[in-house]
């Protein structure tokens, strides 16, 4: 889960160019990613490009270089605007819906492209004197002249944890309260003030399901823009199968074996889980992928 990615070039050293988005929408060979509403439009697996000529209102930004090295703009549109309606086979999606589509710098452009495009919508007064505040370094930064601050895109940590059962058999999900109580997920939460990322894991796991656990181990992480999370993935194991939901934002947690997890990972079965393209899905696939101690022909195996 920690192998190099095909990632955005974000041609971060062209921002404290003067000029650079005036210069960049006068090429001819830029492109622009429209974002409206944090969604934006996919053509296929390929997240759509247009002429900068094409986009009319818009707040813009410096995205990076595309694949070709040619220019990539951000245009964030505000809401029924009348820039490039969406055609058949291109529609506005948001990331859950077109994730996984993409491949892993598609993926990278999709998830810049609608966190940048949340924080120039929303970040438009400074918070320290209430003062409007000027974009700067291509739309990566703002600078209030009135208290002479500067602010920059915010990113908020959370934890989301994968739990084993000590004998590595079974993997503990829960059921939002907002999901209707079919999809089971591994669970989630907000860094608190003051907290490492071992302790927000223990507490909010304690605090959701009622376990504690030992052994925890970070797997990987995933940006995820809604509105400015940065997703932060553990596995961990229960130190006994004690467990309770907390009857408010946990409405059921399930012990699920491995051949119930490879037939919820087949979309198949009483239990759903969460789409291809979150980071608790790479999670799960994980645990199921992986031979337990005590079967030494490998599992069920992947699905």
């Amino acid at each position: 889960m920690t192998a190099e990615r095909d990632i955005l070039d974000r041609a971060a050293e062209l921002r404290t160019e003067t000029g650079v988005i005036g210069r960049m929408r006068a090429d001819a060979s830029a492109r622009a990613v429209v974002v409206r509403e944090g969604r934006l439009r996919i053509d296929g697996d390929t997240v759509l490009r247009v002429g900068v000529d094409e986009v009319g209102d818009a707040e813009w930004a410096l995205l990076g270089r595309d694949r070709d090295g040619s220019p990539l703009l951000l245009a964030s549109v505000p809401p029924l605007t009348d820039s490039i309606d969406s055609a058949p086979p291109e529609t506005w999606l948001g990331l859950r819906d077109a994730g996984g589509a993409l491949d892993p710098h598609e993926t990278d452009l999709f998830v810049t492209a609608i966190a940048l495009a949340a924080w120039l919508r929303d970040a438009r007064f400074c918070p320290s004197c209430g003062s409007a505040i000027a974009l700067q370094q291509a739309g990566w930064s703002r600078r209030c002249e009135s208290c002479a601050t500067d602010h920059f895109p915010r990113t908020d940590p959370a934890v989301i944890v994968a739990v084993e059962s000590p004998d590595g058999e079974r993997l503990l999900l829960g059921a939002n309260a907002n999901w209707g109580g079919r999809m089971h997920s591994c669970f989630a939460g907000f860094v608190e003030a003051g907290e490492s990322l071992e302790d927000t894991v223990r507490r909010e796991i304690a605090e959701e399901a009622g376990v504690r656990l030992r052994d925890i181990r970070y797997r990987s992480s995933q940006a995820w823009p809604y509105p400015r999370s940065l997703m932060l993935g553990f596995r961990a194991v229960a130190v006994d199968e004690d467990s309770r939901p907390d009857g408010e934002e946990i409405i059921s947690v399930r012990w699920l074996t491995r051949d119930e997890i490879g037939t919820a990972l087949a979309g198949e079965g009483p239990v759903g889980l969460p789409g291809p393209a979150s980071i608790a899905r790479r999670l799960i696939a994980e645990w199921y992928e992986e031979r337990p101690a005590s079967d030494p022909e490998g599992g069920s195996g992947a699905p």
